[in-house]
């Protein structure tokens, strides 16, 4: 499965955009591009959401491998 960085990154490269620019396009700020791409785990989803869109996408529910589980409940 791709990480969120890894496919925001790879879609803005194949775009052949900056991190500057995504983040004009996007409505947001370059720090938060940059902390994106970098995979910041402490992010705002509506801002997630606001990237994501210029590439026809948003976050969802993505279901997990029983195997990544660490605490799982009986």
């Amino acid at each position: 499965m791709e990480k969120l960085a890894d496919f925001v990154k790879g879609k803005r490269q194949a775009l052949k955009m900056t991190q500057q620019e995504l983040a004009r396009k996007a409505g947001v700020g370059y720090r938060f591009v940059r902390e994106l791409e970098a995979g910041k785990t402490t992010i705002q989803l509506e801002k997630v959401n606001e990237v994501l869109k210029l590439f026809g996408h948003e976050v969802g529910p993505v279901p997990l491998e029983r195997s990544s589980l660490i605490n799982e409940k009986s």
